[in-house]
């Protein structure tokens, strides 16, 4: 299975992305920015000032061009061609009760022979819902169940450790599943990881269509808002200090604004703020930590 063969499924489950998002706000629509450079194409796909949805980006593109040291030391390959192909998203509401969600899905290839994918989901509510946390976790679980039982907890503990601020010794948010380098040693296991990623990427507008509709429209303060956007800060740190796709997307001279895309519209960093003991958002942060067995 070459590249362009993923690249063509995962541009057609982009747009059912965009179409079941677009349903779930109810007025938000995706502006479309089509790109071409040197290194290949993409569709950027945009939406601001949603109903609910604030800002959400859902990317796809298929590039392809020389590897260069940089990459390498990346990467850790020595090459000369590379050939890639992903979907990125990330939606935030404005909406303190609706957690902002990521979804990354991409398969690499080298001209050394080197092929893989990678991927995820994560989740970074503002405020913890348990119970939905407790959901999403097993949503994911059951997709990766399908193909493989011990995918999930491998992939959930990745998750944790890719998703953590070192510099602040916390997670992002309830993390997900994260893989990466997972290299097909035949035709069927890469047959079964694009199945596996094309579900993940059908699912990602499903689970936030379901958390807009229980929260997009419920009440919040000013404080909340205050708090939604202090949290972003974090989002922005982990983003620019430890994203390998931010990373490799700069390296590759990619589209700088898709790139950025994922970034909120609204953020605050205030110093040395710390949440009153035991209010909400103190309970909210005593649950960024590695470890929380979510799922069943």
């Amino acid at each position: 299975m070459n590249v362009s063969k993923t690249a063509a499924i995962y541009k057609e489950i982009q747009k059912t992305i965009c179409q079941t998002l677009e349903e779930a706000d109810g007025t938000g629509k995706f502006s479309l920015d089509a790109w071409e450079k040197e290194i290949g194409s993409g569709l950027t796909c945009v939406m601001q000032n949603g109903s609910i949805i604030e800002k959400a980006g859902v990317n796809f593109s298929h590039v392809s061009g020389n590897f260069n040291e940089n990459m390498g030391k990346l990467l850790g390959e020595n090459a000369t061609k590379y050939a890639a192909t992903g979907v990125s998203s990330i939606l935030h509401s404005g909406n303190p009760f609706v957690p902002t969600i990521h979804m990354n899905v991409r398969h690499f290839s080298l001209d050394n022979g080197s092929s893989w994918f990678g991927g995820g989901i994560d989740l970074t509510p503002t405020y913890i819902n348990i119970e939905e946390a407790r959901w999403f976790h097993q949503t994911l679980k059951d997709i990766c169940d399908k193909y493989d039982s011990s995918f999930y907890p491998s992939w959930k503990s990745w998750a944790d450790d890719y998703f953590y601020l070192t510099h602040r010794h916390e997670t992002r948010g309830i993390g997900g599943i994260f893989f990466d380098r997972i290299q097909p040693a035949n035709d069927a296991d890469l047959e079964k990881m694009l199945n596996l990623t094309s579900d993940l990427l059908r699912i990602y507008p499903i689970i936030y269509s379901r958390l807009m509709k229980d929260n997009g429209h419920k009440p919040f303060t000013e404080a909340q808002k205050k708090w939604q956007k202090i949290r972003r800060g974090r989002y922005v740190e982990f983003n620019l200090i430890h994203d390998r796709g931010t990373k490799f997307g700069l390296e590759s001279d990619g589209n700088i604004e898709s790139i950025l895309v994922s970034l909120p519209a609204e953020v605050e960093w205030v110093y040395q703020y710390q949440p009153e003991p035991g209010s909400p958002e103190d309970q909210s942060q005593q649950l960024l930590k590695k470890g929380i067995e979510w799922a069943k």
